[in-house]
This record gives C-alpha cells, sequence and structure tokens, in this order.
C-alpha cells in the first residue's frame, strides 16, 4: 500500500521511541527553509532523550536543502559524546552530505533496523 506523503510545505517530524537504550525521530517529506525549524524543533526533542544511541530516519526524506543540512550538523555538535546515526538511503539526502564533507559527522545506515542496534 503506498505511503501518503505529508501535505506540501509540511514536515512529518515523530519522536517515535525514546528509552534508555535509542531514541528514534522519524522525518518525512522536504527539508528546506520552510521546514528547517520543525526539523529543528525535532532534533532538540531527541538531544533531551536520556539515550545512548540518537537515530534520525531520514529514509522518507525526498529533498534535502541546506537549511536542513544546517540544522542536522548543528545537531551532530549538540549531541556531544553521542554520535548521531542517519538512516539515510536515498541520493537526494545523501549527495548534500557528501558533497559538504558533513557525513563525517554522522554514522549513516541504510536502513532503520542496523542504526537502531547497541553495537556500533
Amino acid at each position: 500500500m503506498p505511503r501518503s506523503a505529508p501535505v506540501p510545505g509540511e514536515l512529518g517530524v515523530t519522536l517515535e521511541r525514546s528509552d534508555a537504550a535509542c531514541a528514534l525521530l522519524k522525518v518525512e517529506g522536504e527539508i528546506d527553509t520552510l521546514t528547517a525549524d520543525d526539523l529543528d524543533r525535532g532534533c532538540e526533542q531527541l538531544l533531551a532523550a536520556p539515550s545512548d544511541v540518537l537515530v534520525i530516519d531520514l529514509s522518507h526524506v525526498t529533498f534535502l536543502a541546506s537549511s536542513g543540512l544546517a540544522v542536522l550538523i548543528r545537531a551532530a555538535h549538540q549531541a556531544g559524546e553521542r554520535r548521531l546515526r542517519l538512516v539515510t538511503a536515498a541520493r537526494a539526502v545523501r549527495r548534500p552530505l557528501e558533497i559538504t564533507g558533513s557525513e563525517q559527522l554522522f554514522d549513516l545506515y541504510a536502513d532503520r533496523a542496523a542504526a537502531m542496534t547497541q553495537a556500533d
């Protein structure tokens, strides 16, 4: 069954899991200047979690503008000792990370299950 996309101009951001082992932020839609604040608020929730593993699932993101990239980079710096894990199967997300060299700030995974495991 096809997934229903978020309304244009809106970003679906949901903190799906938050426990001591893992916190998961699910993001759906296009991340641009209009929706970057939604991502920023979601990242604040994720970083407030007492979890050892912090995962941002971007597998349903279809566009990542520089404003969204800036939010992710800021979150990576704010995470401190905890390293953000990004689920990034789509070229639309991986390419901006690679072009800017910012992929080095994150652990990148092709699927959510792998990202959510404790082992590094």
